[in-house]
This record gives C-alpha cells, sequence and structure tokens, in this order.
C-alpha cells in the first residue's frame, strides 16, 4: 500500500460504512489527484502544473498540496516534496514578486506576449504576468502551516528570506500604486478583464493603507483596485510571517517592518472594507477604490469572501461575516446561481449559470450548519458527471457541461471538504 491509500483508507472506509460509496470512490481519485498527475520534479525542486495548462500558478500549487499537509509529519515523500514546492515558489518570488505563473524552465513560453514591465532575465521564464496579491500569501501560509504541522523549518533559509523581503516590498509599494509602482499590463484581447484599464495602470484609487492589487485570484482585472478578501489574506500572512521572524528568524530584526505593514492593511480594512447593504445591513465589500465605490459580489476563487474564515481572517461568526455570507449566498450577488443541479456561487471568468464546485467546498468548510454540509456534499456527488473528479465550473442544470476537465486545485479542496463533511454525513 503507498502512502496515499494509508492516508485515504480512514475516510474512505468511514464513508462506505455510511454507503456512501460513490463519494468513496470521489474522495479517493481526487485527494490522489495532485500527486498522481501533477507533480514533477526538477532541478532538486517540485513543479506543480495546475492541470490542463502545462503552467504553475503561486496559489493554485499551493492549494494542491494543501491537504496533503497533514501528512507530512508522518510520510517523508509528502516533506519532501512540499519543501521542494516551497523552494521553488520562493524561487519564482525572488525572480519577480508581480508575476501570477511561471514556467517549468525559461522557455518563454505563453499563450500571450504582453506588453508589461518584466526584465529580461525573468520573462523566459513567467507564463503569465497578472499581478495578483493573493500569489503572495499562498506560499507563506504553506511554509507556515508545514512548520506547525511537522515541527520543521527546513525551509526556512536565504531563498524564503530574500522572497520574504520581496514580498514586504512589493506591498509596500502597491499601498501607493500610482506614485510609486513600476507595474502595469496591458494585453490585446477580447475580454476586458484580461486586461487593465488607464493604460494599464488600472482604475484610479485613494490611499487606504490596503495593499493594491492588478487581478482577482480568477485571473481576471479587479473594478477597484483594493480587493478586499485578498487584503484579509494579506494582513493574515503578515501575522503568520511575522511568528517565523520572531521564532526562527529573530537576528534579522524585520519584526518592526513586518507589524507595521499589517497594522497598516488592517486599518484600511478597518475604514474602507465594510459598507450598508438595503438589505443585509453592514456587508463586506468585494472591492474599493477607496474613494467611496464599492463592488459588491463575490468570486468562486479563494481568497473570496467567502472563504474569509477558512483563511483565519475573521471568526465565522462575526457579525459583519454572517451579513455578508447571507447577501452572498443570495441574488443579491451577481454570481450566485441556482438550478436543478445545485445552487452556489460561480465566477465572471466563465460562463454565466456556472457554479463552481471550489466555492461549494469553500461554503461547507466555512459552515457551522450540518444540514448545509450535507446538502453541499449531495449537490458535489452529483457534478462530477461520472468522472469521479471535480471541474472548473457546472453549468446549474447539467453536470455534464463543464469547464477544465483536468483542474487539480477544485479535487484537492474536495479532499479537504469531505474530510471535514464526514462527520456530518
Amino acid at each position: 500500500m503507498d502512502w496515499l491509500e494509508e492516508a485515504i483508507q480512514p475516510v474512505f472506509d468511514r464513508l462506505t460504512a455510511l454507503g456512501r460509496n460513490k463519494l468513496a470512490q470521489m474522495y479517493r481519485a481526487c485527494f490522489r489527484s495532485t500527486w498522481d498527475t501533477t507533480l514533477q520534479r526538477s532541478d532538486g525542486t517540485v513543479f506543480l502544473v495546475t492541470g490542463d495548462i502545462p503552467a504553475m500558478w503561486l496559489r493554485d500549487s499551493s492549494a494542491q498540496v494543501y491537504h496533503y499537509v497533514p501528512h507530512a509529519g508522518k510520510y517523508r515523500e509528502v516533506s519532501e516534496a512540499i519543501l521542494g514546492l516551497l523552494e521553488r515558489q520562493f524561487r519564482y518570488i525572488i525572480l519577480d514578486p508581480y508575476a501570477n505563473a511561471f514556467n517549468r524552465e525559461a522557455n518563454d513560453r505563453r499563450t500571450h506576449l504582453d506588453d508589461t514591465s518584466w526584465t529580461e532575465e525573468a520573462r523566459p521564464w513567467i507564463w503569465e504576468r497578472k499581478y495578483e496579491v493573493d500569489s503572495l500569501c499562498y506560499p507563506i501560509r504553506l511554509a507556515y502551516h508545514f512548520w506547525k504541522t511537522t515541527g520543521s523549518a527546513a525551509w526556512c533559509g536565504d531563498s524564503f528570506l530574500q522572497a520574504a523581503k520581496q514580498i514586504l516590498s512589493t506591498w509596500g509599494t502597491e499601498q501607493r500604486h500610482a506614485e510609486q509602482s513600476p507595474y502595469y499590463f496591458r494585453r490585446v484581447c477580447r475580454r476586458a478583464s484580461d486586461t487593465l484599464s488607464h493604460d494599464g495602470q488600472g482604475a484610479p484609487v485613494g490611499y487606504t493603507g490596503m495593499t493594491w492589487s492588478g487581478f482577482r485570484p480568477s485571473d481576471d482585472a479587479c473594478q477597484y483596485g483594493y480587493l478586499i478578501p485578498a487584503n484579509f489574506f494579506a494582513a493574515k500572512s503578515l501575522e503568520q510571517m511575522e511568528e517565523i521572524f520572531e521564532v526562527l528568524l529573530p537576528e534579522e530584526n524585520m519584526i518592526g517592518r513586518i507589524r507595521a505593514l499589517r497594522e497598516q492593511i488592517r486599518e484600511g480594512l478597518r475604514k474602507y472594507a465594510v459598507t450598508e447593504h438595503p438589505e443585509f445591513g453592514t456587508v463586506y465589500a468585494y472591492e474599493t477604490d477607496g474613494m467611496g465605490q464599492f463592488n459588491l459580489m463575490d468570486d468562486a476563487n479563494v481568497p473570496s469572501l467567502l472563504s474569509l474564515p477558512y483563511l483565519g481572517c475573521v471568526d465565522a461568526e462575526d457579525p459583519a461575516y454572517r451579513a455578508t455570507r447571507r447577501m452572498l449566498l443570495s441574488l443579491a450577488n451577481p454570481y450566485y446561481f441556482s438550478g436543478t443541479c445545485g445552487r452556489g456561487i460561480g465566477s465572471p471568468h466563465t460562463p454565466p449559470d456556472y457554479i463552481w464546485p471550489i466555492s461549494l467546498c469553500i461554503q461547507g468548510l466555512t459552515s457551522t450548519d450540518a444540514e448545509e454540509i450535507r446538502e453541499i456534499a449531495r449537490m458535489l456527488e452529483n457534478m462530477d458527471a461520472g468522472t469521479l473528479l471535480m471541474h472548473e465550473g457546472v453549468y446549474k442544470d447539467d453536470p455534464a457541461q463543464y469547464t477544465r476537465p483536468w483542474f487539480a486545485w477544485a479535487n484537492s479542496i474536495f479532499s479537504e471538504f469531505v474530510e471535514k463533511a464526514v462527520n456530518d454525513l
């Protein structure tokens, strides 16, 4: 028995004992997916393709292995794989903190030749250079939870130190995007969301203390530059980074710098993240420009407003979160869809009426209601179109109509959800 089957067995057996044989088979297939299909060893590190796109996203690769972290202390091969991935992620951040997706080698592969401020050294490595705040959060989250789970800080070397300094510098620069940032992004394309407005600079914003993001975790352009869930995630990542430097790297004298940035972002969130909704009351906005404009919606991709408790950013019982959750899981959210196949949050990144299994998993992972968790498990069980795997988006009235047949992140987070849900089924 390989380590995967040994790790899978307790939940698999519990599901079969409950008579949920299909769900058990789906759990097995999804749990194995990242390890069996996306993991590539190269140059002493690990490269993870996102699935049917032959590139590695900092966000996706972190999320793809997150369900393996609880097993890293027991299985050396898991520990070595995550350490190899972290080392590659840190090297990519050092190379270019504004890029979201990278090539395995410096082969200059990509689908678009964008007009952006990359360097000649970095360009051949970069698949895409859409700047997304969460791309810099995810490796911190992965390293932190690996350390807390295993007690190992083997990842905490020179690459991490340089990457951490890049992250702090980038987030600090992007607090005043218009005045300080070297970043711009222009693409000739049909979809306006694939490029930044205002000659590649994005819509104007005022200073808030938060850090600016060009794109959402969907890789779609932000309408307003302060993406609220990404800033919550950044503040949490800085909290984790502060603990790392306090315990593992105290000689670097970085704590004051980290703490100051975290408090500036948190103060910005306190002042600018909430607004009043006529039906739901005080809610978190998805985006703001810091000048009175708000975007009230949510996207399936994480970080999302729905995911804030999952990421450790707010308490699940926080009143503003509870009100926001009610708003997001209703037709007040323009990307909430309901049909015969299920109901849940989709994304402007995919066609209208396509529900994302990732958002359903996040809804379940942040739920405190056993019946809601059971209902989500039933919906997901019927969304695989006979493949035993998750997809990007599923048409609300027909699970056979879906986007992305091979999307490893969706499989990984499904495994996380099932592990939580098994006690409520």
